[in-house]
Formats: C-alpha cells, structure tokens, sequence
C-alpha cells in the first residue's frame, strides 16, 4: 500500500515541481521514536496540492513518537506523529523468557501482569494485572551465546501520569508475565 501512495502520488502528479517528504526506511511499530537513520527524502509531485499537508516535509521529526505503526517506504504521516521522546515514560521489564509470548514484537501492545514466585506460600496464588495495555518500544536481541539466556528485557512506555510506584514495587517482588493483546 505505500509503494502504491507513493507511485500514485509521483505519476499522478500534474505539475512539474515536486516537494520534499518523508518516508521510514524499514516497518516503525507505534511507540517507536523517529532517529534521522530511519528517514529518507523523497522528493514526490503531488496532483492535489492539498494532500501535501498530510505529509511531513520541512525538517526531519527526529525525536518524535509514532502514534500508529508506519510501513517501510510509507510517506510518513503528520497523523502518525506523537509527542517528542521527553513524553513517553519508558518501563524496563526483566521477564523470564517462557513468560514473554514468541509473538511479542516490537509495537506489540501487551498486559504487564505480576504472579507470586514459586516459593510465595499458597495463599498468594493470584496473579495481578499492574500495567494494562502498554506498548513494547525495544525488545533487544538476546545475546549469542553458548548457552541459552533465561530472562529477557522488554522496554514498555506507558502514559505519561501512570502512577509507578505500586507497579514498580509488585514487579520488583513478583513474577512478570506478559500477555500479548491482538
């Protein structure tokens, strides 16, 4: 579809001059931070002069916070552009990897849940729910190593204005597992 947006909008165009936008490199899950290395320029001819406005052009939004997921080679879209980096409130989580589904990717939006460890006594067998729908932003590669790695981290932003201390300290004590919505 973005190929298609840009082809449209090159060979449709009816005027001779063409405006600089910009377009992502490779696929941006929502919640991703805008770096100058996942921009490119791409000079487009636009047959509606207005549909420019609905593109980023001018200087390159770097810092700035997706909102939706944008695909590889897609014009980037104003709509598409969140807050600047300062305003999301990044969360490292370490999960043990059996607790992290293999689905979860980057842009993946999952429930940060909390169950007593193994040896909590019987009556504290419930697990709690202390970061609903949150955003995974990295997901770093586990390391190659000769053996395999147990945990893993996942980073998630979370509304600025979330209250963390309580969530923060059940995860600090807990057991985090994280299940991915669809």
């Amino acid at each position: 579809m973005a190929l298609s947006v840009l082809a449209g909008a090159v060979l449709l165009g009816s005027g001779d001059e063409t405006v600089a936008v910009w377009a992502v490199r490779k696929d941006l899950p929502s919640g991703s931070r805008v770096t100058a290395s996942a921009l490119v320029r791409r000079d487009v001819r636009f047959a509606d002069p207005g549909a420019l406005a609905r593109y980023v052009s001018g200087p390159p939004p770097v810092g700035r916070t997706l909102s939706r997921a944008v695909g590889a080679d897609e014009l980037l879209p104003r709509a598409a552009l969140g807050g600047h980096a300062r305003h999301l409130v990044e969360v490292p989580l370490r999960v043990d990897v059996q607790d992290v589904p293999a689905t979860v990717r980057e842009g993946s939006t999952v429930d940060v849940w909390v169950a007593p460890r193994e040896e909590a006594t019987a009556d504290r067998a419930r697990a709690d729910l202390v970061l609903p729908g949150v955003t995974v932003v990295r997901l770093p590669q586990t390391s190659p190593g000769l053996a395999p790695e147990a945990t893993r981290q996942v980073i998630v932003a979370v509304a600025p204005g979330t209250p963390l201390q309580d969530a923060i300290g059940r995860i600090g004590v807990g057991r985090v597992v994280l299940t991915r919505r669809s």
